[in-house]
C-alpha cells in the first residue's frame, strides 16, 4: 500500500508539472483579451490533454512543434522549442523535424522554423555539433518495398513530372527518410502531424500505415488527433477522422 501511495503521488506530481510546463506557453494577453479562452486552456487543454498518458508528453511536444511549424505559427514556435526541449525532445531532433518537414510543409515553413528556434538554441548554450549530421551514415531500408512504391509512382506520374518523381525517390525515400537523427517512428510521426496540420487528410494513408508500421500505436494515433484538434483545429482533425478510421480498420483485419 505504502508503495502504491507513492507511485500514485509521483503520477500526480509528474501530470502537474506536465501541465505547468505547457501553460508557459499561453500569453498573459490571451487572459486580458479573451478571457473565455485561457479557461479553456487551462482546464482542459492543459489540465487534460497534455496530461493525457495516452500519448507521452515528449511525443505531445514533437507533435504540437510539427503543427505549428507547418501553420508557420512564428509567435508560438520559440516558446514550444523550449517546451520541446524540456520534455526530452533532442536539438538534434529538433534540427532533424525542421528539416524534413521543409519538404512536407515548405522552405518557407521550415526557415521561419529555424528562425524561431534559434535564440532558444543559442540561449541554452546549443551549438552545430549538438545537431543532426549534415552527410550522415543512413539507415538500411527495405529495398524491395520501395522498388514497388517507385514502380507505382514512376507508371502513374512519369509522364507528368519526371523531376518530381525522381526527387522523390533520391531525395526522399533513399535519402531523407534514412537520415538516423530521427527514429523511423518520430520521422513518421511528425510527417502525419504536419499533414493533419496542412489539412492534406488524402496523404494520410500512406504516412499513417507507415507510422504504424514504425511503432505508432492505434492509441498514440488516437491521443494525437484529440491533441491536434486544439492546435490545427477541429475541421483538419474531422477530415482526417474517416482517414484514420480506414488505416485502423483495415489493420485490424
Amino acid at each position: 500500500m505504502k508503495t502504491f501511495l507513492t507511485v500514485s503521488a509521483l503520477g500526480l506530481m509528474t501530470s502537474a508539472a506536465v501541465a505547468q510546463d505547457a501553460t508557459q506557453t499561453l500569453p498573459d494577453a490571451v487572459g486580458k483579451v479573451a478571457p473565455a479562452l485561457e479557461a479553456y486552456s487551462n482546464n482542459s487543454l492543459f489540465s487534460e490533454v497534455w496530461t493525457d498518458e495516452a500519448m507521452s508528453h515528449r511525443d505531445r511536444a514533437l507533435v504540437t512543434f510539427a503543427a505549428l511549424m507547418t501553420r508557420q505559427d512564428t509567435g508560438a514556435l520559440s516558446d514550444h522549442v523550449a517546451l520541446a526541449l524540456d520534455a526530452g525532445v533532442t536539438a538534434a531532433e529538433i534540427s532533424e523535424t525542421i528539416t524534413h518537414l521543409a519538404f512536407y510543409t515548405g522552405w518557407g515553413n521550415a526557415t521561419a522554423a529555424a528562425t524561431a528556434a534559434a535564440p532558444v538554441f543559442e540561449a541554452r548554450g546549443i551549438t552545430a555539433e549538438d545537431l543532426s549530421a549534415v552527410d550522415p551514415e543512413l539507415l538500411g531500408y527495405d529495398e524491395e518495398a520501395e522498388a514497388s512504391r517507385q514502380e507505382f509512382v514512376q507508371g502513374t506520374y512519369g509522364s507528368v513530372s519526371q523531376g518530381v518523381v525522381d526527387d522523390t525517390e533520391q531525395l526522399l525515400f533513399l535519402d531523407l527518410w534514412r537520415r538516423p537523427a530521427l527514429e523511423p517512428r518520430d520521422r513518421s510521426l511528425v510527417t502525419v502531424a504536419a499533414l493533419i496540420a496542412a489539412g492534406q487528410a488524402e496523404q494520410m494513408t500512406f504516412h499513417l500505415n507507415r507510422a504504424m508500421d514504425n511503432g505508432l500505436t492505434q492509441d498514440e494515433a488516437g491521443a494525437m488527433l484529440s491533441h491536434l484538434a486544439y492546435y490545427s483545429g477541429w475541421p483538419k482533425v474531422f477530415s482526417a477522422m474517416p482517414v484514420a478510421k480506414d488505416v485502423f480498420e483495415n489493420r485490424s483485419e
